[in-house]
């Protein structure tokens, strides 16, 4: 008697169509963990929900950030930095704010005769502001030092901004991360 494969044969396709099915499976797993992971750690796109920072960012405009970068160096003046809402910002719709940082750890910060800003007794050169908002100022920066991890934010639409003139300084630990680019609309693509 000859000697017989004990498999059937539409086994086997059935065999390598089940280890397809589980390939395609972990392709999948492994895909979402990256994309989990990549947006939890290195870059996340926001959403601009108000004009507090026109006319650099617009309602609607969406923005990279890099949350890797501040692990690296220091906040640096002029940045567009993301922050989650601090304690003292009372607006619950929001989990997230957008700013610019115009105050860093030690500086003393105050309003000018004219609204500008000084650091340290001197005007900060502010190319990102338009004409309007040198001349719209908005509210006046109570005089203050910051304190070690502390950062002063502003918006750049200076009179229609609701930022560190009202809610203080932001403590280091509630940004999450550097506005890199705006991407969407895309025919208003920027790199920050």
């Amino acid at each position: 008697m000859p000697a017989t494969d004990a498999t059937p044969p539409h086994a086997e396709p059935a065999r390598r169509s089940h280890r397809g099915l589980v390939e395609w499976a972990v392709i999948i797993v492994v895909a979402v963990v990256v994309t989990f992971l990549v947006r939890q750690f290195v870059v996340e796109a926001y959403y601009i929900p108000s004009g507090s920072m026109e006319p650099t960012l617009m309602i609607g405009d969406r923005v990279l950030v890099d949350k890797l970068s501040y692990d690296l160096h220091s906040v640096h003046r002029g940045d567009i930095v993301v922050f989650a809402r601090p304690p003292t910002e009372h607006d619950l719709q929001v989990d997230d704010l957008i700013k610019r940082v115009v105050g860093l750890p030690g500086d003393t910060i105050s309003s000018g005769p004219g609204g500008e800003v000084l650091i340290d007794g001197k005007p900060l050169a502010q190319p990102w502001l338009t004409p309007h908002d040198r001349a719209s100022p908005g509210p006046a920066i109570q005089p203050q030092t910051l304190g070690r991890g502390q950062y002063y934010m502003l918006g750049d639409n200076r009179d229609n901004s609701e930022d560190s003139r009202y809610i203080g300084p932001i403590s280091g630990n509630l940004i999450v991360g550097r506005a890199v680019a705006r991407v969407w609309p895309l025919g208003h693509f920027h790199i920050f």
